[in-house]
């Protein structure tokens, strides 16, 4: 199961990196684009509860790492007015079919 990673500026200019066992957050996040902090925890959390879905099914648990990132970001969230902007500063790897 391919993993990836994607990084954050929260709205006061830091950079956070985060972890994904799956390419599934190209579902649902975009590399330059910008999100509410609430739409931004919100989007991180669908995406880290399928890619341990998708753990699960393929190894019959779930993935703590996705766990993780969540309360991750859940935890910088918490740092910022709701309403304030995020951007999704990158994303790798790309999906297979933006390398081509």
């Amino acid at each position: 199961m391919p993993e990836m990673s994607f990084a954050v500026r929260w709205p006061d200019g830091r950079v956070e990196e985060c972890y994904s066992p799956s390419l599934v957050v190209h579902d649902h996040l975009a590399a330059g684009a910008t999100y509410t902090v609430t739409e931004l925890t919100d989007r991180a959390a669908r995406a880290m509860a399928t890619a341990s879905d998708r753990v699960r099914e393929r190894y019959g648990f779930a993935c703590t790492s996705a766990a993780a990132t969540v309360a991750q970001v859940r935890r910088s969230a918490a740092s910022y007015d709701p309403t304030a902007l995020v951007e999704v500063v990158a994303m790798w790897p790309p999906l297979p079919e933006e390398t081509r």
